[in-house]
């Protein structure tokens, strides 16, 4: 488990601007329709801890990291932009090698002190990360830097490497080609393995737009209270729960015999999760409640991204019934509708909601009386390597994004003390719902 700090210092050097390392093409480029919703406007953070490296002793971590940033915004130049907005909200980036905002630090800590991190958040993140300009609570992404970065060293010779980048130019797994581009020039190669790969024009809304979905996912459910929206933030509860080997041997032992085989550790966790969190939150029987995630385009039969393309590349999509059919029903009622909104994500899918976005003005996913979850554990965050070696812990930087606390949710990859390997979900929820919660999922995981 993760220890709790020691008192500690972090001193930040000055903020800088990097820019690209050689000269970049000046020009505009659009962002897809996917890209500049409203629900992809945040930054999104990620933080990175390293022990130190007998092969790098003597190394400046954060020079290191400096220059191999340089060297790979040449060719992911428009991460060096700035976001300007043209009419009916279009998001274009405009490449003038601006540069992206780094800062070093010091920290009198070891990576030792942090124990082992079982997921998100990580310990006293707000410390490791460059924070962007807030402008009344909110964080604006037009006319800034797209990317912060923060390298702070630890006194045992390793480092904390801390990011935020902007979402609506990439997505989870574009964030990690571009970080291991990074990763690569460090270790000393001549250029990134993978070419990246612009290719915005594949999720551009079609002439005339014409959404042929109901996109439930974009439209507020039907009305009725949802507490956890109007929880304040210091009544709430934050308690990761470990899904391993025995917990998913209890759920699959729940689903039905016709699907146990085919049921994904994210569909097994997921319906158990949303199932439980409903019944803690004590919805009315009649209140419609709604399960909202990520389905990541990349390797779905005909879709056509191109190779290296690292803006994002995902839908939402949403199960929805009512709290008294979700709790009333066993594990299998929720796995079914969990595995059919899954399974509705196609091209086709894709466009409509880029179509969407352009006649509804780009809204902002629905958030009453919903869960929604990002699975990031095949991401590869502890891959990312510098030199260093593989990161001892390497993931978001917080529980979830947006905000009202509870509402989204990361679903990541850990061990246990046991050495065990299963999937992280750290859950916030009112405090006199968190142990009904607990309950209800060691209900549905004990092995029969």
């Amino acid at each position: 488990m993760a220890s709790s700090l020691p008192a500690f210092t972090v001193r930040r050097g000055r903020p800088v601007l990097v820019a690209p390392a050689a000269p970049t093409p000046r020009e505009t480029k659009p962002l897809s329709d996917i890209d500049d919703a409203e629900g992809m406007r945040f930054y999104s953070s990620g933080v990175h801890l390293y022990r130190g490296s007998p092969a790098r002793e003597g190394q400046d971590p954060a020079k290191v990291v400096r220059e191999a940033l340089a060297r790979a915004l040449v060719p992911y130049y428009p991460l060096a932009g700035r976001l300007r907005e043209e009419p009916g909200r279009k998001l274009v980036v405009d490449c003038a090698a601006q540069g992206v905002m780094f800062a070093d630090a010091d920290a009198d800590l070891t990576a030792d002190d942090f124990g082992d991190v079982l997921g998100p958040p990580f310990p006293c993140f707000e410390r490791f990360i460059l924070e962007s300009t807030t402008v009344a609570g909110v964080e604006p992404v037009i006319d800034r830097p797209l990317l912060y970065v923060q390298v702070t060293r630890l006194k045992c010779g390793g480092f904390i490497f801390g990011r935020r980048i902007c979402h609506c130019v990439v997505d989870a797994p574009g964030a990690m080609q571009f970080e291991k581009a990074i990763c690569e020039l460090a270790r000393g190669a001549e250029s990134p393995s993978v070419a990246p790969a612009w290719g915005r024009e594949v999720f551009m809304a079609r002439r005339p737009p014409r959404p042929s979905y109901p996109h439930i996912e974009y439209r507020e459910p039907a009305a009725g209270p949802d507490r956890i929206m109007s929880t304040p933030p210091g009544d709430m509860a934050r308690v990761p729960f470990f899904f391993g080997p025995r917990e998913i041997a209890g759920l699959r032992q729940r689903a039905p015999p016709h699907m146990r085989a085919g049921c994904s550790r994210f569909e097994l966790v997921a319906a158990c999760v949303w199932r439980s969190r409903a019944a803690a939150l004590g919805y009315a029987p009649g209140d419609e409640v709604r399960l909202s995630f990520i389905v990541n385009a990349r390797g779905r039969a005909g879709i056509p991204l191109p190779e290296g393309f690292y803006g994002n590349a995902f839908a939402y999509s949403a199960a929805a019934t009512t709290a008294g059919e979700l709790c009333g029903g066993d594990l299998g009622y929720a796995l079914e509708l969990v595995k059919k909104a899954k399974s509705a994500v196609t091209y086709d899918y894709l466009l409509s909601v880029a179509d969407l976005m352009v006649l509804t003005g780009r809204p902002l996913f629905a958030l009453s009386r919903t869960y929604i979850v990002s699975d990031v554990s095949h991401a590869g965050f502890k891959s990312v390597d510098f030199g260093w070696g593989e990161a001892v812990y390497g993931g978001p930087a917080k529980g979830g994004e947006g905000p009202f606390p509870g509402v989204a949710n990361y679903f990541s990859r850990a061990k246990n003390g046991e050495g065990e390997e299963g999937t992280v979900v750290p859950i916030c929820l009112p405090r006199d719902a968190m142990e009904r919660f607990q309950l209800e999922v060691e209900g549905l995981t004990s092995e029969l």
